[in-house]
């Protein structure tokens, strides 16, 4: 990651189901690369318009028509995607999860690495991570090629936001792509001022995956790179993270690279979700011991609707787990 990184009916119906897909899919974390089991594709059905005649291809609907029919249609996916909300978490109702899809990643790298026994195609469900940096997105088409979820940066220090959030945040979320906000730690601001100036520009909405917190050593500031101690660190951390935990109702991610997850996490912090940066290796070396469920794998990735490279990611875990995932930890 970078410090810098819908109108009518047919909207409101669109976010609707949207945001509902992301109740659905929130979890478990694993070991190294086994996942500890802790539960998604929407078919929609060919409308043939009852005017239409026999033989002859159907015109195409006016504009309008057409936003309707879409209307109708995410109405009742709605209902149903509800009812499967509702449900105890049973075998049987892990399996109708399972049906919504998880698209297989279609990503490529610019700069592709063997990771060894494990790589990262052998994992189920891949994602991203955007902020301003990839430009404008065409959010349908990488859900499509397999973006499961989106991490998007949204602010950094006490006073940045960032400048592609909003259309991120809500192109995401009207594609169906369960996605989370992260803040970039500044290590020298104050940590319930940047807490507070995360909630002001992060909507608490349900159906989002828990915030981040990304804590990375910020050398290449020219305000911002001091190095605290262990000890302060973990405060100021900790300061920020109940902040947003009281705030949002969901226990944060932690976001972190190799050498800032050395001098200050080893061994810490275990209750927490964690998300490692590891491009050179698998996280079992890395971060040996360390019980992660998302790992990002590349700053490399190319993918069609993006212009730029982009973050890539995957879930340490099952399409079922990673259902499950969502199903506990989206509010």
């Amino acid at each position: 990651m970078r410090s810098s990184s819908i109108s009518g009916v047919a909207v409101r119906a669109s976010r609707t189901v949207f945001l509902s897909m992301l109740m659905l899919l929130s979890g478990c974390t694993a070991s190294g690369v086994q996942a500890i089991d802790p539960s998604a594709g929407i078919t929609t059905a060919s409308i043939v318009r009852p005017d239409a005649n026999v033989g002859q291809k159907p015109a195409i609907a006016p504009v309008e028509e057409r936003a309707s029919m879409r209307a109708e249609r995410a109405a009742a996916q709605e209902q149903k995607l509800l009812a499967l909300l509702n449900q105890p978490v049973t075998p049987r109702a892990e399996k109708a999860l399972m049906r919504l899809a998880v698209h297989k990643p279609k990503f490529s790298d610019a700069k592709p690495v063997n990771f060894g026994k494990t790589q990262p195609d052998d994992y189920a469900v891949h994602g991203v991570d955007v902020s301003r940096w990839q430009g404008d997105i065409d959010w349908v088409t990488l859900r499509k090629q397999g973006a499961n979820f989106a991490w998007i940066k949204a602010t950094d220090g006490t006073d940045h936001l960032d400048s592609k959030f909003m259309d991120n945040w809500r192109g995401a979320a009207a594609a169906g792509i369960p996605r989370g906000a992260y803040h970039f730690f500044y290590l020298c601001s104050v940590a319930e001022v940047q807490a507070d100036w995360f909630i002001a520009n992060v909507p608490k909405e349900k159906g989002a995956l828990p915030p981040v917190l990304d804590v990375e050593w910020n050398a290449h500031s020219k305000t911002c790179n001091e190095r605290p101690d262990q000890a302060t660190v973990l405060a100021k951390m900790q300061v920020f993270l109940d902040k947003l935990e009281k705030h949002y109702g969901q226990q944060p991610v932690i976001y972190t690279a190799p050498d800032f997850y050395d001098a200050n996490l080893r061994g810490k912090l275990t209750n927490y979700t964690f998300w490692l940066r590891s491009v050179a290796a698998h996280p079992a070396t890395v971060y040996p011991g360390r019980v992660f469920s998302f790992w990002q794998y590349s700053g490399t990735g190319t993918a069609e609707g993006v212009d730029h490279k982009i973050d890539l990611n995957v879930f340490n875990g099952t399409k079922e787990s990673w259902a499950r995932w969502l199903k506990q930890r989206v509010r």
